[in-house]
């Protein structure tokens, strides 16, 4: 199992957009992480500064949002639906992308969806339950 740093997490985003913006080629995982940056204009200051984004990794601000773990969620949300992991997953996001009439914006209520799930399982001490999370992301699709 692949486990990266932050520094890892911060190195690889922001090597993705310096490839990105030079036109270099990049590996499968670089051009999805590339389709994500481009979605997220307000991500790319920060993207762009590999030594700052380094020098702050461990800084935690409440404030801001957190422009590698968002793009990191939202390739653990497009890994989840091309292998449909949890069962049913994609076709949740599907139903949920279909409802806002956006992938990007299904995305993001999956990351909320993912993260409640995330917490209530570090909260409790016990494993992430991918039955909630699928529940609560087919809530979302289906309400009126």
């Amino acid at each position: 199992m692949f486990s990266p740093s932050q520094a890892d997490v911060r190195r690889f985003f922001c090597e993705v957009y310096r490839k990105q913006r030079s036109g270099e080629p990049m590996q499968a995982i670089e051009v999805l992480s590339a389709e994500w940056i481009k979605e997220h204009p307000e991500f790319h200051a920060e993207l762009a500064d590999l030594e700052g984004a380094l020098s702050r990794v461990g800084q935690a601000n409440p404030a801001a949002s957190n422009p590698f773990l968002h793009l990191s969620m939202h390739l653990s949300i497009s890994e989840q639906c091309s292998i449909d992991q949890p069962p049913g997953v994609r076709q949740a996001v599907e139903l949920l992308m279909a409802r806002l009439d956006s992938l990007h914006d299904a995305h993001h209520v999956a990351m909320e969806c993912l993260g409640r799930m995330i917490w209530e399982s570090q909260r409790a001490g016990r494993p992430p339950d991918g039955q909630a999370y699928l529940e609560m992301l087919r809530r979302h699709a289906t309400r009126d």
